[in-house]
């Protein structure tokens, strides 16, 4: 009986002590500086709502979280950096939509379903296509005709290959069956400059062109949400005009895989309170971005879903990678 008795306490205490290690680390996290890369240009609007979150974030940690600009490789090189981080909550990212479709166009480095830890959702952008106020097209209708009429003529800027202000003007394209010239650059605001300086005759973006726009410097022909936006409600979205093209690409924070779940719940808990932080909500009202809330387990459902939906687009579009 007691050699019985000395076996389960000892078996117990063996059972606690495998589980000390992850209880510790996630009483003690963080106790250094979290990075949270941002795969785009300083100065873009993903830059600038990512340090808003940043900052609120790391009130609620009682940390610091720095925000780590890599810009290039359509917002793909966040993820690059995620697979060969430690799974220890101090290095985090912004992974775009992109990340679910890219696989389907080229050979990557990363496993989308298999190599992160989908931490939490919190916003989404607007995207929209803008032109020079000067330039003689006035709506979709009008880049319609004037693309059938002139087919590969008109050329658009977007923040990169593979990027969804990219993709859902090719999925527009294809529905109203016109060819465009794409011409991808390394961010917003790259992208900006390029239809302000007449090097392409439109943008397809998220709201970097805001202000231009309010400013009448640009117009906006059309958003590609689901609905009108709150500040722009007399432009048509594609979706209403007939072109079944909706796209806002959701995003928040994510991390390498293997985690720890009590971890992983800390930074959840704590970046879920910047959605009623003000300052967040202003920003977003500024750039024109939703707070669309996702937790973990569903965020990572979402990203699974999301991988198989993007590779269906691929391959409606033609342009799936082949070795």
């Amino acid at each position: 009986m007691t050699d019985r008795r000395d076996f389960l306490v000892s078996t117990t205490a063996l059972v606690a002590a495998a589980l000390m290690p992850s209880v510790a680390s996630a009483q003690a996290y963080p106790t250094r500086v979290i990075k949270y890369i941002c795969p785009w240009p300083a100065g873009g609007a993903s830059d600038v709502v990512m340090r808003t979150l940043a900052e609120s974030a790391a009130r609620n940690l009682g940390a610091t979280i720095i925000v780590e600009n890599k810009p290039g490789a359509g917002g793909m090189l966040g993820a690059a950096e995620l697979v060969n981080a430690k799974p220890d909550g101090y290095t985090l990212a912004q992974i775009p939509q992109g990340v679910f479709r890219i696989p389907h166009m080229q050979k990557v480095t990363y496993d989308p379903l298999k190599d992160f830890t989908w931490i939490i959702c919190l916003t989404g952008y607007t995207f929209g296509l803008v032109v020079p106020v000067e330039s003689p097209i006035q709506s979709i209708k009008d880049l319609v005709a004037f693309a059938k009429a002139n087919p590969d003529v008109f050329t658009y800027g977007s923040p990169g290959t593979g990027t969804s202000p990219h993709l859902a003007v090719e999925e527009f394209a294809q529905r109203a069956g016109i060819k465009l010239t794409h011409v991808p650059f390394k961010g917003t605001a790259q992208n900006i400059q390029a239809v302000m300086g007449g090097h392409v005759m439109g943008t397809s973006d998220a709201t970097g062109w805001g202000p231009l726009v309010q400013a009448g410097k640009l117009r906006l022909l059309a958003t590609y949400g689901s609905k009108r936006t709150k500040r722009w409600p007399d432009t048509p979205t594609l979706d209403e005009l007939g072109y079944e093209t909706v796209s806002d690409s959701p995003y928040g924070v994510c991390g390498p895989k293997g985690m720890s779940p009590e971890v992983v719940k800390i930074i959840h808990d704590a970046f879920k309170k910047t959605l009623n932080d003000p300052a967040v909500q202003a920003i977003f009202d500024q750039y024109d971005q939703p707070a669309i809330y996702m937790g973990t387990e569903e965020y990572t459902k979402f990203a699974r879903e999301s991988f198989f939906a993007e590779k269906a687009t691929i391959e409606r579009l033609g342009m799936t990678y082949k070795e």
